[in-house]
């Protein structure tokens, strides 16, 4: 049953990250009138280029994170079976 689980995590992965750019736009949206600035940007600073890359980190990491512990726990509920191995004991 694991194995039918693949495709649906293939496609949580897309819908994660296209979810977390458009989250981190709209944030960014909200702290700067203008686009995130790239690294090679010369106008930007240091402290907002790290700043921007940073938060697009953070934000796209945490929405795909949630997307995926979704999609596994919808297959869990539809299926029974968690689409991932039991985590051993030893492993704590």
């Amino acid at each position: 049953m694991k194995f039918l689980y693949k495709p649906i995590a293939v496609i949580a992965s897309v819908i994660g990250a296209k979810l977390g750019q458009s989250t981190f736009k709209a944030i960014w949206a909200k702290l700067d009138e203008s686009e995130p600035p790239k690294p090679t940007t010369e106008e930007a600073s240091l402290a907002k280029v790290v700043g921007a890359k940073a938060l697009e980190a953070a934000t796209v990491a945490g929405v795909a994170a949630a997307v995926d512990r979704a999609s596994a726990r919808s297959f869990h509920y539809l299926t029974g079976v968690w689409p991932a191995g039991k985590k051993d004991k030893d492993d704590d």
